[in-house]
């Protein structure tokens, strides 16, 4: 899993990456995953061609919440927020092309969902990234807001 790039383990249930290979989606389906959400858009540059195809054939849900990376919406936060709390009790592998866009959203999910102490969450992505206004935006949204 550690070639996947950007990979994060959050916890049992739930790992976020990149954009994994076809190869490295069937390794994450051979790990047990069940659910894979998709963050990117089809078009990204590293995208790969019919992943809703290859990751049904592996067994796994697919669902794509296409985030333009520079207009990220609260409205696409809290369907990924609904989306993965409807799965809390399956195994959830939540991919974009680099890991930005998911570090985003995983934020708001540790603080309101996991309720991860601050020191705790990974945020080694977002200190790489630098995340723009529109994204610290969605970093401080309120769950009540939403």
């Amino acid at each position: 899993m550690e070639n996947i790039l950007n990979y994060i383990k959050i916890n049992e249930n739930i790992s976020t990456s990149g954009q994994p290979t076809q190869e490295q989606f069937e390794l994450i389906s051979k790990c047990g995953y069940e659910v894979v959400i998709n963050l990117a858009l089809h078009d990204a540059s590293n995208a790969i061609e019919d992943e809703n195809k290859v990751v049904a054939n592996l067994k796994m849900a697919y669902l794509h919440i296409p985030v333009i990376f520079d207009n990220p919406t609260p409205e696409q936060l809290k369907l990924f927020l609904d989306i993965l709390s409807a799965n809390k009790n399956r195994k959830v592998w939540v991919h974009c092309a680099l890991n930005y866009r998911v570090s985003a959203f995983m934020y708001v999910f540790h603080k309101y969902y996991l309720k991860t102490p601050f020191d705790e969450i990974d945020l080694s992505l977002l200190e790489q990234w630098q995340p723009g206004k529109e994204w610290q935006d969605i970093l401080k949204v309120k769950i009540e807001d939403l």
